[in-house]
Order: structure tokens, then sequence, then C-alpha cells
């Protein structure tokens, strides 16, 4: 019989390349959570550092993911349904920030919908900005989606005021076993002059434990805070590079787009 999927804590960096009208190119070393949601149900981690929907170190919350209210299966099992994804029905990874401290904010998170078979089917990417926004991009071929494959989405959605709401992003997601698990997620966007970003997030898997968190917290402290400050910096960066800055726009009408 096959063993249930465990929590995961990954190792690894964040890298973002902006190819115009000047270079910018920074990486960041971190960590983000893997849960198998439907393996889950409503447990815990079962260590002492890492908690579900109560304060730790480190926690994770359901309210802040789906809509804040449902059970976060039943959510995403909506959301697909209503898109006329109905094969969707194996696992469920969400690929999210913990709170650290309380705190968190998930630039981007990703639900991997798996069929009963274990074939990736369909993934949502969760995009939020720093004005409290938020939209999904339902990234649905409408069969299976291979290791590494291209996906393609129009962009939408306002997330930073150096890109304007034009031209869409590029998609691939990869896993390896290697020593172990290895993730690889890998956004580029184009405008409607042609590439302008690259960035990707990596990481090496490892069970969630009292030992991986404390980890976690001390080798890469106040992360969650830390990347809504480099955000800013960043951004501070491309100003006095003078770099193009356009005002934000209405948001979209819909809540998922593909």
């Amino acid at each position: 019989m096959r063993q249930p999927d465990t929590p995961q804590l990954c190792f690894g960096q964040v890298r973002h390349t902006r190819l115009r009208p000047v270079r910018n190119a920074f990486a960041y070393s971190g960590y983000y959570l893997r849960l198998p949601l439907r393996s889950m149900g409503e447990a815990g981690f079962g260590c002492a550092l890492f908690s579900r929907n109560r304060f730790n170190l480190l926690s994770f919350v359901d309210a802040d993911h789906g809509d804040g209210k449902q059970p976060l299966t039943a959510w995403i099992d909506a959301l697909l349904k209503r898109e006329g994804v109905e094969d969707a029905d194996g696992e469920l990874w969400l690929q999210a920030m913990p709170r650290v401290l309380g705190f968190v904010f998930n630039p981007v998170s990703f639900w991997f919908c798996h069929r009963a078979d274990g074939a990736l089917r369909a993934i949502v990417c969760d995009v939020r900005n720093t004005f409290g926004e938020r939209h999904f991009y339902l990234l649905d071929t409408g069969t299976v989606i291979g290791n590494g494959a291209e996906l393609r989405a129009r962009k939408v959605f306002h997330v930073s005021p150096f890109c304007q709401v034009q031209g869409g992003y590029r998609f691939r997601f990869s896993r390896a076993m290697r020593a172990a698990e290895q993730t690889v997620a890998r956004i580029d966007y184009d405008d409607a002059d042609g590439a302008l970003i690259q960035t990707s997030v990596s990481g090496q898997a490892t069970p969630i434990s009292s030992a991986s968190a404390a980890r976690a917290f001390f080798f890469y402290p106040l992360m969650t805070f830390n990347v809504v400050l480099r955000i800013h910096l960043q951004a501070l960066r491309l100003w006095v590079r003078r770099v193009p800055f356009f005002s934000k726009p209405v948001p979209p009408q819909q809540e998922v787009t593909r």
C-alpha cells in the first residue's frame, strides 16, 4: 500500500533577473513549504516548533489560503470544477511560505492538482501584490502536464509598478528525485517587446520536524519580513536607476484566468 505523502520544508533559492532597460539580478537563499493537503486532512505537523492554525516560531494558517473560509481541499476542488477540471481527484500539493512569528506575505503560491493515478492535471497560481490584491491563474492543458512542460498565461494582474499589465507568463515546473526530492518553479515574463523578467524558486525537500523548523527559523531569521523588505529595496533600486514607473490600474474583474 502506498504511504501518505509527507509535509515538507524545501531549502533553496529565489532568483530574479530583469533584462531591460537596465539589467537587475539578485538571488536569495530561503525556504518554502510543500503540503499534501488530502493526505494531511486536518492534521498538524507533529513537532514542537511548527504549528498549524496557532502561533509558533513557524506556522501554517489555513485561512491564509483559498477563500479564507472553506476547508482548503473543498475550496480548490470547487474552483477546479467551476473551471471545467473534473479529474483532479488525487493529491493536492500546496507550495507556499509559512508564517514566521505570525507574519507572512506570499507573492505567489502554487496548488499542484493531481489525478488519482498521480499524474499532474492542473496548477493554480495564487498571485498577490503589496496592495493587498490577489489573482488566480489556472494552468490547464486539458490533459496531463508533463514534468518541465512550458505553460502559458496572459498577464492580467498588476504586480510591479515597473511592469505594465500586458504580455504573458511562461511557466515551467519540475520535480526530480536525487538524494532528496528537488523542485523548481520557473516563471518568465514577456511584455510587448519580448523577454523582460526571468525568475525561479528552487529547493531541496526535507520532512517537517523540529530540527528542520529550527534550521529554517535560525538560519534564515525573519524570512517573511525580509520578503517584503527586499521587494521594496529592489523597487527603490529600479526607481533610482530611472526604470519607467506605471501606476496601478483597476484590478481585473475575473477572479480566475487561464
